[in-house]
């Protein structure tokens, strides 16, 4: 299985192409609020810039956390994430040890699902989609 890690975030400039990408690709609005990643200043211009996204834990406490099955441990870590079971209660958010999940108590959590859309769409080569390690004991997923 892939995870998106943000690898090189001293060359980003806080464009927000990638939350955009993700916004409108994976959920089907344009607005970088409602995206699975979020960029933000690391504390002023001259700082850079630093991602907030899902970290691909294992297991992933907001998996737990929720009581609806709304989110669920991805195999070898992060969480698929299944829309309809969503209540809106944000005991994921709570959960979340890096504040990757960002709640629209109107729609649902948003959540990366480390798909890789936003990649491709980030000038500045910010973005990589790397290799999770394989827990089950078998060979890996090449192609999520």
């Amino acid at each position: 299985m892939k995870a998106l890690r943000a690898a090189r975030m001293e060359r980003c400039i806080g464009c927000h192409s990638c939350s955009l990408a993700c916004s409108r690709q994976v959920h089907k609005f344009l607005s970088w609020n409602k995206a699975g990643i979020r960029i933000s200043s690391a504390g002023g211009l001259s700082t850079g810039f630093e991602a907030r996204l899902c970290l691909a834990c294992d297991p992933a406490p907001c998996a737990k956390a929720c009581p609806t099955g709304a989110l669920s441990q991805r195999r070898d870590g992060g969480v698929l994430q299944k829309k309809k079971l969503c209540i809106r209660c944000g005991e994921c958010a709570k959960a979340c040890p890096v504040d990757a999940i960002f709640l629209d108590h109107e729609v649902n959590p948003y959540v990366c699902i480390h798909c890789g859309r936003c990649v491709e769409f980030c000038p500045h080569d910010c973005l990589v989609m790397v290799d999770l390690p394989d827990k089950s004991g078998g060979k890996g997923d090449s192609d999520d």
